[in-house]
């Protein structure tokens, strides 16, 4: 590259980073991000000759050494960049236009296996009334795949319909039918028994009573962040990483263990509240990839041979 291009680059990208400071307020990370960005596409093109063509041959590089949100972050400065230098009539086109952000891929979810889900419920059944209310928590999340905030402030009349689903109101308010298992049914009746000495005293009883998991705190009723700290402790309880536990790896856990087990996508979308099949698809991966494992681990032909 010659002393003059890099001249020529760097003023441009200077000017830039001085509009971006003085108008758009951006702060010194903001600059500094976006001037190594920059710098870096500048020792692959030059910004003010750069076609089209040769903003894809850069994203082709980016896309073999670079996460998808790498790329799109180099992508989002390039744009920004472009806009500016056709704004300022320094370019007459902008090359970035109608160039797509890559996809970035979504982390598959955490889940359990079934065998360290039967490991909660027994270490939570240990004939306490907290374990009593705790073993029906893991029965409603794992069992009927109920987000936290569902579970939550799920009212008690809810819970106690007598055709074997839980009416639960959903995201955006949207009111779903949640059936419960058999098993579920029978903590909750055991639940039930005990549920009245949970209640606060005073003023904050008649509050409380219309929940399920009533409590003492101000919302009257368990928070999620008070169901996170019991669930973390019994894992601990169950010889479990409590880093691998929460309210909502036990509901991803309900659905991927549905998949695996042959339901199909839309009744899975519609026991989830999904608005979108799209996020429950991605279950079917979660599902293939423990498939694979297994497979690799268990089949002999899975297994790396000894040359």
């Amino acid at each position: 590259m010659s002393p003059r291009r890099v001249s020529k680059s760097a003023n441009l990208i200077e000017a830039f980073l001085d509009m971006m400071s003085a108008e758009r307020g951006a702060g010194a990370n903001t600059l500094a991000a976006y001037g190594r960005d920059l710098a870096e596409f500048a020792g692959h093109a030059d910004p003010g000759q750069a076609t089209r063509a040769d903003v894809q041959a850069f994203l082709g590089v980016l896309s073999r050494t670079a996460a998808p949100s790498t790329q799109a972050r180099k992508l989002s400065a390039l744009r920004q960049f472009f806009g500016f230098l056709y704004a300022e009539g320094i370019r007459a086109d902008d090359p970035t236009l109608t160039l797509a952000a890559p996809r970035p891929q979504r982390p598959l979810p955490k889940i359990l296996s079934g065998e360290e889900v039967e490991r909660l419920i027994a270490a939570a059944e240990d004939g306490t009334r907290e374990g009593l209310r705790l073993g029906l928590i893991v029965e409603m999340l794992y069992g009927g795949g109920l987000r936290v905030t569902e579970l939550a402030g799920l009212p008690l009349v809810s819970a106690r319909a007598r055709d074997g689903f839980i009416r639960v109101i959903g995201k955006g308010n949207k009111e779903r039918f949640s059936p419960m298992s058999d098993s579920a049914r029978v903590a909750l009746a055991a639940y039930l028994t005990v549920r009245d000495e949970f209640l606060p005293k005073g003023e904050k009883a008649k509050k409380a009573a219309r929940y399920l998991f009533c409590s003492r705190s101000a919302e009257g009723f368990l928070t999620r962040r008070r169901l996170h700290q019991m669930l973390k402790a019994l894992a601990l309880k169950a010889n479990i990483d409590p880093a691998k536990l929460s309210p909502h790896v036990l509901r991803h856990a309900f659905a991927t263990h549905l998949v695996e087990g042959g339901a199909d996508l839309r009744s899975v979308q519609t026991l989830l509240g999904h608005a979108d099949i799209a996020t429950t698809q991605i279950y079917t991966h979660v599902a293939r990839d423990r498939l694979t494992a297994v497979m690799t681990k268990a089949h002999p032909l899975g297994r790396t041979r000894k040359s």
